[in-house]
């Protein structure tokens, strides 16, 4: 049984640990009050408020973001927030066996997305649908997952972006061992080398395939971006009682770097992405990323969050919209319009009504075709298993013709 201490586990000064089963209600709300602003070490280019914050060390790895570009940034977030919650609502009217919600951590998701090269992979869990938009995965081949119809559509070799893992934590261990590759065939060195990027939550640090992807990526100086979101709930356990220390810090006992950036800020995630991503490509090893966000809706829709957090908390992280901040900085300064931003959200709204009619039009897949793409070479095997199963199927129709 772990020690009660490990519930909460403040810096010097700030009060004991918890001794008991169950924290008390001041040592909850410390809790949740510590993880507000990400602390002093957080990466931030872009303010709640819209207002830049100049950084000497990152400030040139987005010097190439103008407000064209800012727009850019902008409208993948609205589409994609406006996917998700066409996506989510779809699941409510039985369209979807389930979905999972990326509401709050867009900037995140787009920010890193968008510093990744062709050259280079990501490995996503399975709320990174806007890392799959920014890789060109047509976002209606996501809904096959969550319809229970395929695994997942599209050509992972050619998008560079494998496809989702349900599994906490184990897509560190497949990301691990592709980096370990481009390591030994030479993929890295200079600024055409090629990186990997993978993506879990704040819970998958409690997985040991997690640890034993630090383990390995910093023994092989794997070019490795480790992404955790850290979106403050592991389903319905806080940060504080997964670890003693934030959990970029956790990077220093294997040997590399470790930065927590302002998830909801597009503009650091993006800088922070880049500057990790050409340390991998330069054979530098590997870097966890902390991206300190917050996850605005349900862990899945089969989830309630308001059992175990308070609406305060949530109330208080929806000022820090990753969107408004990026629409608030280019009115201020004369990048966008009303036109502009009534122009994206009718694309939007376009997007998700294209969206939705697919789903509700997808056709169901013939049942051999579980046994598709589960090989490269031909198995008798597989073709024993598909032709027993399909006479197996046959037997239903015969006994109904009776």
């Amino acid at each position: 049984m772990s020690s009660p201490e490990q519930w909460t586990h403040p810096e010097p000064g700030e009060g004991p640990a918890a001794r008991a089963a169950q924290p008390s209600r001041e040592q909850v709300i410390a809790g949740l009050r510590a993880t507000t602003e990400g602390g002093a070490e957080l990466t931030q280019l872009l303010t709640p408020e819209g207002e830049r914050v100049a950084s000497p060390q990152f400030d040139r790895y987005v010097a190439d973001i103008d407000g064209d570009a800012l727009r850019g940034l902008y409208r993948d977030m609205v589409l994609v927030r406006r996917a998700d919650r066409e996506s989510n609502a779809m699941q409510r009217q039985g369209q979807l066996g389930i979905w999972v919600p990326l509401l709050g951590q867009e900037a995140a998701q787009i920010g890193s997305g968008r510093a990744l090269k062709p050259q280079d992979m990501a490995f996503p869990s399975y709320r990174e649908h806007g890392v799959a938009y920014t890789r060109g995965v047509d976002m209606r081949e996501l809904l096959g997952i969550f319809r229970c119809t395929d695994h997942g559509g599209w050509d992972f070799q050619a998008h560079r972006f494998h496809p989702y893992t349900i599994v906490i934590g184990n897509q560190v261990l497949n990301a691990t061992g592709y980096a370990m590759g481009q390591k030994f065939e030479g993929k890295v060195g200079d600024d055409d080398g090629e990186a990997t990027i993978v993506y879990f939550g704040d819970g998958a640090t409690s997985q040991g395939d997690v640890h034993e992807g630090f383990v390995w990526a910093a023994v092989y100086d794997a070019p490795l971006v480790f992404f955790c979101q850290n979106n403050q709930w592991a389903i319905s356990e806080p940060t504080e009682r997964q670890s003693r220390l934030p959990l970029y810090q956790r990077a220093r006992g294997y040997g590399f770097p470790g930065i927590r950036v302002d998830g909801n800020d597009v503009l650091a995630c993006l800088a922070v992405s880049r500057w990790a991503l050409d340390e991998c490509r330069h054979g530098n090893g590997p870097v966890l990323i902390e991206a300190f966000t917050y996850r605005m809706d349900a862990h899945t829709t089969t989830d309630d969050p308001t059992r175990y957090r308070l609406s305060d908390e949530l109330e208080a992280w929806k000022l820090k919209d990753p969107i408004e901040r990026v629409r608030a900085f280019l009115a201020r300064n004369g990048f966008a319009d009303q036109s502009f931003f009534d122009e994206v959200q009718a694309e939007a709204d376009t997007f998700a009504a294209e969206l939705r009619d697919f789903c509700f039009n997808m056709p169901e897949p013939p049942p051999e075709r579980v046994f598709e793409n589960v090989y490269a070479e031909p198995s008798p095997v597989l073709d024993a298993q598909r032709e027993e199963y399909l006479s197996y199927l046959d037997g239903f129709a015969t006994a109904g013709e009776r």
